[in-house]
C-alpha cells in the first residue's frame, strides 16, 4: 500500500509540468487527495486537494495556475501546473485523508506526514532558466 509523487523536473519559467500521485493498494476516489510542496528554507504548504465528491480547492498562490484532477481508471490525481514561476521551486508531495477536509489541507498548516492516512514520497520541480 503506497502513494508515490512523479513528474518532477527541471523547467524554464512560463513552463507547464504534469504530476502525478498514483496510488497502489487502495482506491483514491475514497479519500481528500491534497498536494503539499516544500520550498528549501520554508514550511510545507498545502496548494491544492480533490475531495471525495470531486471538488477542489487551491491556495491563493496557485489559483489559476495550476489544475488538480483525479483519473479513477489509473487510481492517480495529476497537478497540472502552468506558467511556472521561480518561487514554484520546491519538492512536491501528495497526501491522502479520509478524513481531513480539502479546505484544512490548503489553509491550515499541514500535519506531520504519519497524520496523514497515506503520504507519498515528494518529487523535486526546479524552476530556472
Amino acid at each position: 500500500v503506497q502513494l508515490q509523487a512523479s513528474g518532477g523536473g527541471l523547467v524554464q519559467p512560463g513552463g507547464s509540468l504534469r504530476l502525478s500521485c498514483a496510488a497502489s493498494g487502495f482506491t483514491l476516489d475514497y479519500y481528500n487527495i491534497g498536494w503539499f510542496r516544500q520550498a528549501p528554507g520554508k514550511e510545507r504548504e498545502g496548494i491544492s486537494c480533490h475531495s471525495r465528491d470531486g471538488s477542489t480547492e487551491y491556495a491563493d498562490s496557485v489559483k489559476g495556475r495550476f489544475t488538480i484532477s483525479r483519473d479513477d481508471a489509473s487510481n492517480t490525481v495529476y497537478l497540472q501546473m502552468t506558467n511556472l514561476k521561480y518561487e514554484d521551486t520546491a519538492v512536491y508531495y501528495c497526501a491522502a485523508d479520509f478524513s481531513l477536509l480539502c479546505i484544512a489541507m490548503v489553509t491550515t498548516t499541514p500535519l506531520g506526514e504519519h497524520q496523514y492516512d497515506y503520504w507519498g514520497k515528494g518529487t523535486l520541480v526546479t524552476v530556472s532558466s
